[in-house]
């Protein structure tokens, strides 16, 4: 019964805050979405969204957040569990990627890093570039994206890391900051 709810739920966010999304997606839980830009979902989108939805733990729900100007493009057949996408200005996920639980994917520093216009709430000086994950990469649990990376095709994140440089396609990088590992064969 509680599943339906969650459909019910999940069916009305995706309307109220104007989500593009195709039929045949699954999402077990609750989405957490705020969309004052463009979010658009291609097929076969798997979400787990909840404490009890994925067996690694850490964050609570899957929340996708697109600021003014942002745009959120996830492609066909992505699996996203208990992660936070954050988009200022564009954050695109290609086709059959994987983002494990409890990942944070920024495209923005949120703040200046200038101490006085932190302290009066300045919107000034707030850097935003794109992120791009490219098609069959893995984001490893626990990972952060930061504001202007890409991900290349086939590329593996390590659970945990810091990634703040791209990593070429078919690449294992790991650790805070990232580092390439190896190439893949």
């Amino acid at each position: 019964m509680f599943n339906i709810f969650n459909g019910i739920y999940n069916y009305v966010i995706l309307k109220i805050f104007n989500v593009s999304i195709r039929q045949k997606y699954k999402i077990k839980g609750r989405l957490f979405i705020r969309n004052r830009g463009s979010i658009i979902i291609g097929k076969n989108l798997n979400i787990n969204s909840g404490i009890t939805k994925n067996p690694i733990g850490s964050d609570t729900i899957t929340r996708l957040v697109c600021r003014k100007g942002g745009e959120i493009l996830i492609g066909n057949n992505v699996g996203i569990s208990n992660s936070t996408i954050v988009s200022s200005c564009g954050v695109t996920i290609s086709d059959n990627v994987l983002i494990g639980g409890g990942c944070r994917i920024w495209d923005t520093n949120f703040h200046s890093l200038i101490p006085s216009e932190r302290e009066s709430h300045s919107e000034k000086n707030i850097k935003s570039r794109r992120i791009q994950i490219n098609a069959n990469s893995f984001i490893g649990g626990g990972s952060i994206i930061l504001l202007g990376v890409t991900v290349g095709k086939n590329s593996v994140v390590g659970a945990g890391s810091v990634v703040r440089d791209n990593i070429p396609d078919n690449q294992i990088w790991a650790g805070n900051p990232a580092v390439k590992i190896r190439d893949l064969n």
